[in-house]
Parts: structure tokens; sequence; C-alpha cells
């Protein structure tokens, strides 16, 4: 096997398991420890990884938050088409929550004649559902400048009462190895009582989130169906994410 092949073959189990040994590279590629303790020697040169004792970790920076006009602008046309296929799983009848963020507020047109109840935590998201005469529930607590989300400690104790049928919800990181991840503690504590709370629970996010990682943890990628527009292909063949993709046209 080639350098180039090794060391991206390193690269992308690392992009998966954020840790690996020495043994085990020694097993998948099937070369001998001088061999893997040079490329792991050139590849955290290049800043690519990390060397540990016996095997490397994956480096990575956490990612900053953008304000929510920020996040308007930013995949616009990804995330109409992962709105427009989240919507579609919605069924009439139904009792759900729609997390604050522009990927969920994508879905908002497409549910305009749809007899459901929404419960959400974004101001923007109850106005225009409102609009559009859905019954909505807004629960209490202090509103987030930034990213116009209800949050806090008011919104956790109202949620905890509410059951949904589904739960939909924004995330600004998706990474194998660290989960599902968002900025903001209070965020993410929010996050995980909506999906705790929901029968089915998906997470919307376009392919400008894959392999970023925040601050804090809301799940595990098995935990959710991510709802997305593209996968990464070094994880086409991980069994442990569960994806709604747009059919290739």
């Amino acid at each position: 096997m080639l350098t180039e092949e090794r060391h991206q073959l390193i690269l992308n189990r690392l992009q998966q398991e954020g840790i690996l040994k020495s043994q085990q590279l020694m097993d998948l590629i099937g070369c001998s420890e001088s061999t893997i303790r040079r490329d792991l020697a050139q590849l955290e040169e290049d800043g690519l990884l990390i060397r540990i004792h016996g095997g490397a970790k994956r480096t990575y920076q956490l990612s900053e938050e953008l304000t929510a006009s920020e996040k308007t602008f930013k995949n616009h046309q990804s995330k109409e088409s992962i709105g427009k296929l989240a919507a579609g799983l919605v069924e009439n009848n139904e009792v759900i929550f729609i997390d604050a963020g522009t990927t969920t507020y994508a879905m908002l047109p497409y549910l305009a004649n749809k007899s459901i109840a929404v419960v959400t935590n974004g101001i923007q998201h109850a106005s225009l559902l409102t609009d559009q005469g859905i019954e909505t529930y807004v629960p209490g607590g202090k509103i987030k400048p930034s990213t116009k989300a209800i949050i806090g400690s008011q919104t956790l104790s109202e949620l905890k009462n509410y059951r949904f049928d589904k739960a939909f919800l924004g995330m600004n990181g998706i990474d194998p190895a660290f989960g599902c991840t968002t900025p903001d503690p209070e965020e993410a504590a929010l996050k995980q009582i909506a999906h705790q709370h929901a029968a089915s629970g998906f997470l919307l996010a376009d392919q400008s989130k894959w392999n970023q990682v925040n601050f804090a943890k809301v799940c595990e990628l098995g935990d959710v169906t991510i709802v997305t527009d593209a996968l990464p292909d070094h994880l086409e063949d991980y069994q442990e994410i569960t994806t709604i993709m747009e059919a290739a046209k």
C-alpha cells in the first residue's frame, strides 16, 4: 500500500473512532510497527493528528457559534431541501417539537396544510407557525439574543411535562467519535429533554455540520435519525448512523 493510501486510511478511521491504537492500525493496514510510527509522526507533523502513548487521537478545534442572521444565508439551498424532507415525515394529528434554528425553520412552510400541534422554543418559528394557522405552544424562559431561542431552567421544567410524537432538532456539529454537539450547554440540555420525550427523534443538518465538534454534547449519532443532504464518504458504511437523504435526481 502506498504511503498516501495508508495516511488516508488512518485519517478516515480516526474520523470515525477518535482514538486508535497502533496495533489496530497494524492489523488494519497489514504493516510493521515501525511503518505505523513513521506514518503517525508524519501526520502529526502535518497537524492532522496527535500521537499518544500506543497510538494516536484525532485533532479538532471547537467550532464557533454563528448568529441566527449569519446562519440564514449559509447553505440556504441545502437547508430548504432538508426542511422539505423533514416536513414530509410529519403526519396529521401529531404533536411535534421543533427546535430553534435556521434548518428547522426551513421545515415550516411545508407544514402549512397539516393538522398538527407544535411546541417550539424558536421565537421566529412560533410567529410563522401561528401565521399559518398551526396550533403552537411556546415554553417560558429567557430569549438568547444571538439565536432567538428560548432557553433556561423554566423552559426545561415545562418541556419535561410534554410528550411528542416526533422531535426535530437542529445541531451545530455531528461527529462519529464525539457525537452530536452544540456550543451552548443550556441549549444542549433543552435538546436532550425534547429528544428523550419524543417517540422518534430527527436531527436536521446540512453537510457543513459533519465532522464538527462543539462544547456541549446532546446525544450519540445512533440515538437519532439524521435528515441531511449529503453523507461524507468515510461514513457511508458507518452502520451506527441512520440517515434520510433526498434521492439523487
